[in-house]
């Protein structure tokens, strides 16, 4: 199907057909932004400190045509608090981040949607570390519960294991609103997760699930554009937001992201061309995670916020 050229603006209600487009990292911009070492806890701790700067991250995003914005709880979990900081924390860094996405998207004048954050429990990349099924459940409906009021959506992020995904889809889903499940996958095989799983079974595992939308991220660019086909036919949109990592999958549990380097080659307009390929296999929700920023999202957002589909 080809695309289509017509205007939209971005007050304009969006329809199943338009491209919809994602915010960018908030973590490593955060690091970009504070004097701050970096922690285990990297935006949690942020969140603590200088809350503000999550706030202004998001209005940045909004800024440069970000239709949906997601709150910065990624590493506010049960389980990484207990490692990396304290959990009673918990209920105030949910509160801090669903405000500070609030406060962004009350001093915009645009349509913008709030995305709770649905992430890894324990760590990003490795699905050996993941918990039993019940704990998953427990741990996500929990989540699910805080966030559920303040958001108009929840996403399920950097998912590299099915069995996860799934418990992710289910806590969600109860809270009402939609629920978008993002796979991060093998960076030198988008055909599988990072736990070697089929991303064909596993994206059909999630449908089944519930899932409004499927998606790929904290990937290669590349690995996301070979995953598109896999994604597309399942009866939702689907779509993707690749980060800049050299080799993301180095980052160990408990890590700091200082271990990671950045491709310096991925500018806003070489990112833009990865997604172009994603919109050309039918991709309709797409955006940037870790090391694409506002100017990332800008560029997207000049190239593709006109495009409709229908």
């Amino acid at each position: 199907m080809g695309l289509d050229m017509h205007h939209i603006t971005r007050d304009q209600p969006m329809t199943e057909h338009t491209i919809t487009l994602l915010d960018g990292g908030m973590g490593q911009e955060l690091r970009k932004r504070t004097q701050a070492p970096a922690t285990p806890l990297w935006s949690a701790q942020v969140m603590r400190d200088e809350p503000d700067l999550v706030a202004a991250v998001h209005r940045d995003y909004i800024a440069a045509g970000a239709d949906v914005i997601t709150v910065n709880t990624y590493v506010a979990t049960p389980q990484r608090l207990a490692r990396d900081g304290d959990p009673a924390w918990f209920d105030s860094l949910q509160k801090a981040a669903l405000d500070a996405a609030h406060s962004a998207r009350d001093k915009s004048d645009c349509r913008v949607r709030i995305a709770g954050c649905l992430p890894p429990l324990v760590a990003s990349y490795h699905a050996e570390l993941i918990p039993d099924d019940a704990t998953c459940q427990r741990d996500y409906a929990r989540l699910v519960e805080v966030q559920a009021g303040g958001v108009d959506l929840f996403i399920a992020e950097t998912m590299s294991l099915t069995r996860e995904a799934v418990a992710a889809a289910h806590a969600g889903g109860q809270s009402g609103r939609p629920v978008w499940i993002a796979f991060t996958v093998d960076d030198q095989d988008g055909t599988r997760l990072r736990s070697g799983e089929p991303l064909a079974d596993a994206a059909s595992a999630v449908v089944e699930a519930g899932a409004d939308a499927v998606l790929i991220n904290c990937s290669a660019p590349e690995a996301v554009t070979t995953a598109m086909p896999i994604l597309a036919g399942r009866g939702v949109p689907f779509g993707g937001y690749a980060n800049g990592f050299e080799a993301a999958a180095e980052l160990e549990a408990g890590g700091t992201v200082d271990a990671l380097a950045a491709r310096e080659s991925m500018t806003p307009a070489v990112y833009a061309g990865h997604v172009r390929d994603w919109i050309d296999a039918g991709a309709t929700i797409v955006g940037g995670c870790c090391e694409i920023g506002p100017a990332h999202i800008a560029e997207l957002h000049r190239r593709f916020g006109g495009l409709n589909r229908a």
